[in-house]
């Protein structure tokens, strides 16, 4: 047994640091820990916080070529290796019909080229998020670095994750669940345009809800991402597929879409991601439902 003496709360942050407690107490010269003596500590040796073994000179084994990593591909790697590493995540997979919404789409396409604005499926799966964020307002959240407070938001904001020649941007559509179907699938055209183009300003990426990362356009049957924090999930998107339902002895193709919900376990339990997820999946079944 451990003769360190420290506080669960020290003990659980020198276990997410990697540091070992009681090699810690051996270089300090005392038994009792607290956490600012963890304040700038490397992790402890060992797969668990040691990196030093993946340095490998990779050319002893044959020809290679390398490049540097921007300074924007740096911060989101360590970002997302932060978030994978403190972060409980759990990943819920579904799917929804897309008929009403496919047929919608071509119904209005005439009024779509007059408005000069292309109607796409996502903007009517940010505007069912949007619906069911206020339906489901945990959802809608964030927990403080400490894991001691929950801040819930009275507003609906979604990120688009958009994938650029430098890198992965998540400008962000304000107030989604105000706006109407025009004006969604507009902003989202023209974030996604000045995001391509590297001019999205860092007021326009901050602050969401919640980030939709759609790899529809791609190909792939589903994903697990990763949630992006401040944000508690994060929901992905893939290529629509022809699925067999049964009615009775009846089959009938129906295009669907497969729905990846990641979230943070701290915050979400697992019952409560199913009801959000069967609440999304039937809105955008139902798209009258999200225009009332």
């Amino acid at each position: 047994m451990s003769d360190v003496i420290a506080a669960p709360s020290v003990r659980a942050l020198a276990l997410q640091k990697g540091i070992d407690l009681e090699e810690l107490a051996r270089d300090l010269g005392r038994t009792s820990i607290a956490r600012e003596d963890l304040e700038g500590k490397r992790p402890a040796s060992g797969p668990a916080g040691d990196t030093s073994y993946w340095d490998v000179d990779h050319s002893q084994f044959g020809p290679v070529t390398e490049e540097p990593m921007s300074r924007f591909a740096q911060v989101a790697a360590a970002n997302l290796g932060a978030a994978n590493a403190l972060i409980p995540q759990v990943t819920h997979h579904d799917r929804a019909d897309v008929s009403s919404i496919e047929a919608l789409r071509k119904e209005l396409k005439p009024e779509a080229q007059a408005r000069g604005v292309k109607l796409t499926a996502l903007a009517f799966q940010a505007k069912a998020l949007a619906r069911a964020l206020r339906e489901f307002p945990r959802l809608n959240s964030s927990l403080s670095p400490d894991g001691k407070t929950l801040t819930l938001k009275d507003y609906v904001h979604i990120g688009i994750a958009v994938d650029t020649a430098h890198g992965l941007m998540v400008p962000v559509v304000r107030d989604v669940d105000r706006k109407g179907l025009w004006q969604i699938a507009a902003e989202i055209s023209d974030l996604a345009t000045r995001a391509q183009n590297r001019k999205v300003g860092l007021d326009e990426m901050g602050g969401a809800s919640m980030t939709i990362t759609n790899l529809g356009g791609i190909g792939g049957i589903g994903f697990t991402p990763i949630v992006n924090p401040p944000e508690v999930a994060i929901l992905g998107i893939t290529r629509t597929e022809i699925v067999t339902v049964w009615e009775g002895d009846t089959p009938r193709p129906v295009p669907m879409v497969p729905l990846d919900l990641s979230y943070d376990h701290r915050v979400i339990n697992g019952a409560d991601a199913a009801r959000f997820m069967s609440y999304l999946a039937g809105l955008i079944a139902d798209p009258r439902r999200i225009m009332v």
